[in-house]
């Protein structure tokens, strides 16, 4: 499957071809307790955590490390899920909904702990978030969010017409800001996260292609291209890919997605401290700054996920998405640099889908689907480790297959 078109921003300015840590290909016949196949950020997080915990792990991925979707990623980090928090209420209950927003903000803290204490360079800082109406008819229920999101403990603002003109140049009927989010390089953030993965233990086989997965009563077996992994249990962190292995599972619907970020532009006028934004329509615009000084934007979602192959299509997103942001901030010169499109997916209330499906005991899936993939895998590798272990997980019933 073709995950991405284009060239990533990431992997054009992180030159990085200092080994993970496994030296040689994969070859010969091995076995390990946990086998994790995708080495992206998902896969990254997984074998971590249970890596420092003494399991033995092998992880192995068909591409280099970190060149799936994790390089589409844009990096930003936020706790609010793309189903408003008053939705997710009506569609999972008020007590799994509240968790799965608190979640994601504890998930960001638990980044920013990890990045202090490995020392990783990549691109973290906290940022506030800036979500706009699109449109005068969303403000009565962008209030009420914003209310909603205050009575349960959130850090958040609303922002009204003459407010948010105050500090930007955005012609909107309303906002919410809110506090805790962040942002990051996912492609150096996995790259990191797994040398230190292998310093603790881990064996990661890069260009290693599975050709099959047999889980069996006794054990779980991948035939590669080269030998054989043996383990006693599979965490499945193929993302976009995931499909061929669900065995009939529906966990969500492909879409293509967009992606450009410009020359460094220096100070935007009208960017409050240089926030993340995004906004209430449907697909939506969001955009965030990096480090150098470029403004990445994002959005302009189309409905298959081999859209972003279409001779053109790329080149037609950039350039509205580019309107898009002149509209918004006219005292500034978009000029794009890179320009990028991947594999989407969003789920039926946009959460992850976390766990064990029925019958297949020796199978875990982490499948962070939906604007929230980082924050999300973070979640994944907390509950598929205590599953593990056989400790309770208060986050596994909310992130269920069978919610």
């Amino acid at each position: 499957m073709k995950l991405r078109t284009g060239k990533p921003y990431w992997l054009a300015v992180d030159c990085d071809a200092r080994s993970i840590g496994s030296e040689a290909l994969f070859s010969g016949d091995v076995r390990c307790s946990v086998v994790v196949l995708g080495g992206g950020i998902t896969g990254a997080l997984a074998a971590y955590r249970l890596t420092t915990q003494g399991v033995d792990v092998v992880l192995v991925d068909e591409r280099e490390f970190g060149h799936g979707s994790s390089a589409a990623s844009t990096g930003l980090l936020q706790y609010e899920v793309d189903t408003p928090l008053a939705e997710l209420i009506d569609q999972v209950g008020e007590q799994n909904a509240v968790r799965a927003y608190r979640r994601g903000l504890t998930a960001i803290d638990e980044i920013e702990q990890l990045v202090g204490e490995l020392e990783l360079d990549c691109g973290f800082s906290r940022r506030e978030s800036l979500y706009f109406a699109s449109s005068i008819w969303h403000r009565s229920s962008l209030e009420r969010e914003c209310e909603l999101r205050r009575q349960v403990g959130f850090d958040v603002e609303f922002l009204n017409r003459e407010q948010l003109a105050e500090i930007s140049t955005l012609q909107a009927a309303g906002a919410i800001l809110s506090r805790g989010d962040a942002q990051i390089d996912p492609y150096r953030f996995t790259r990191e996260l797994l040398r230190a993965a292998v310093r603790q233990g881990l064996r990661a086989y890069a260009k290693t292609k599975v050709v099959s997965v047999c889980e069996a009563d006794s054990c779980v077996t991948l035939v590669t291209e080269t030998g054989r992994i043996i383990a006693d249990k599979i965490v499945y962190a193929t993302g976009y890919a995931t499909k061929p292995f669900l065995a009939g599972e529906s966990a969500g619907k492909l879409h293509s997605t967009y992606a450009v970020i410009s020359e460094p532009l220096g100070e935007v006028p009208g960017w409050p401290n240089q926030c993340l934004l995004w906004e209430t329509a449907r697909p939506y615009f969001y955009a965030r700054r990096t480090d150098d000084g470029r403004a990445l934007i994002g959005g302009g979602d189309t409905l298959f996920s081999n859209d972003h192959e279409r001779d053109g299509l790329v080149d037609r997103k950039v350039e509205k998405l580019v309107e898009r942001f002149q509209e918004l901030f006219p005292g500034a010169t978009f000029v794009p640099d890179y320009a990028w499109a991947g594999t989407f997916a969003e789920t039926k209330d946009g959460l992850a889908y976390i766990g064990s499906p029925p019958d297949r005991p020796r199978a875990y899936f982490a499948l962070g689907y939906g604007g929230n993939g980082i924050t999300f895998s973070v979640i994944a590798s907390q509950v598929i480790t205590d599953l593990y272990f056989g400790r309770p997980n208060p986050d596994a019933e909310v992130f269920r297959f069978e919610r």
